[in-house]
């Protein structure tokens, strides 16, 4: 492998290269500040594989306008300082885009990094609003949806096609992911129809929620949904807890639920459902997401863990078509092109970018409903109007 002086001087012990061959001066190079290692590899790694089988298609077809996509890797090891330093030393290396970790608050230092150096960076899949403009900068775009889509999306689902119309709130108070689902069920729920008639908090990594139970059975009139705003392992764990106490209501979560891999801790888990961007089954209605979960599991020999990692090909998507139209990869035009890609097909439904945000407020999500711990495909649901600012931007 022959490669530039620009990647090769000073690389540092976290940088991994992957580059596949000889290196052209033309080429586009991309740069993962990601973790390989740690609490957020698992979240990262689904995502990243993403996006190299995208590049690597791409590159198969010719590229863009001739220019192949080359790539490198820095661990951010899963820490906030590493990660820092690992946006800058893909910045130092060249690279034309740096893809940074999927939660904000450990891709941020990363995003930060190439702001600074004058790189567009994408979050793998990012989903608190200020992953863009408002919390890194102009030249940061995450392809994933924001949390409160989540949250509004199961809410007018609930109420308009299930007609479930009475409401509870269980808020897992760990995560600000997890408030910023509730927040869009809370802005949504009411706004079609709902009434919220009660609400409680846990937390992640209570061992027991019974007085929780007891206060929701308690209630004069029980609900006909539960919004359900957590995560694993202690997601798993409420639900085992509600089920085991005999309450079967309907519960909808975020889509950080998506996955079977915590289901043996809920056996013939029914009634429990979460929007996802594509189901990762290989049942999904649309042939091309069944095609994409085949070719992951061949390429990684391993099947794709959630539908985290749908968000991984969708930023080379939406890079490269800007790319393509500008022309370039210099960054004022590539930005320009990509605040104006409006409802751009991408494989795993439309993305759309503005010059005021850099991440989807309305989207269309798959609702998944698990029955008898099997999960399928419900249907197709998209908000009628996008989640406003406010709530995007809670306090």
């Amino acid at each position: 492998m022959v490669l530039p002086k620009r990647v090769v001087a000073g690389l540092a012990a976290t940088i991994a290269c992957a580059f596949g061959g000889p290196v052209s001066a033309e080429d586009i190079v991309v740069g993962f500040a990601t973790a390989q290692s740690g609490i957020e590899q698992p979240y990262d790694q689904g995502g990243q594989r993403a996006a190299i089988m995208e590049m690597e298609m791409i590159n198969a077809a010719g590229g863009i306008d001739g220019r192949k996509f080359r790539w490198f890797i820095a661990d951010t090891k899963s820490d906030r300082v590493q990660g820092a330093k690992a946006g800058l030393e893909a910045a130092r290396q060249g690279a034309d885009l740096v893809v940074v970790s999927c939660d904000y608050d450990n891709g941020a230092p990363a995003a930060l990094s190439a702001q600074n150096a004058g790189k567009i960076s994408f979050f793998v899949c990012a989903e608190d609003a200020k992953a863009g403009i408002q919390g890194v900068g102009p030249y940061s775009f995450t392809a994933s949806i924001a949390a409160p889509v989540q949250g509004a999306t199961m809410a007018e689902w609930a109420i308009k096609k299930m007609g479930w119309r009475n409401g509870y709130v269980l808020l897992d108070n760990t995560a600000e992911y997890n408030k910023s689902v509730c927040a869009g069920f809370d802005w949504a729920f009411p706004k079609f129809g709902g009434t919220i008639s009660g609400r409680d908090t846990f937390r992640n990594d209570d061992a027991s929620i019974a007085a929780q139970i007891t206060r929701l059975r308690n209630m004069s009139s029980p609900p006909d949904v539960i919004m359900l705003c957590t995560y694993t392992p202690g997601g798993a764990s409420a639900i085992r807890q509600i089920r085991a106490a005999g309450i079967d209501v309907p519960i909808v979560n975020g889509m950080a639920m998506d996955g079977t891999y915590w289901t043996d801790a809920v056996p013939n888990l029914s009634n429990f459902y979460v929007p996802v961007q594509g189901s990762i089954y290989g049942n999904d209605p649309d042939p091309k997401v069944n095609e994409f979960t085949e070719s992951y599991s061949k390429r990684w020999e391993q099947a794709p863990p959630s539908s985290y990692v749908f968000p991984g090909w969708v930023l080379i998507e939406c890079y490269a078509e800007a790319a393509k139209r500008a022309g370039s990869t210099d960054v004022a035009k590539v930005v320009a092109e990509l605040e104006k890609l409006h409802d751009f097909p991408t494989r795993f439904g439309p993305r759309t970018f503005t010059s005021n945000l850099h991440i989807q407020d309305s989207a269309r999500y798959e609702i998944i409903g698990f029955t008898a711990g099997k999960p399928n495909p419900v249907e197709y649901w998209k908000i009628s109007e996008p989640v406003p600012m406010d709530v995007l931007f809670r306090r």
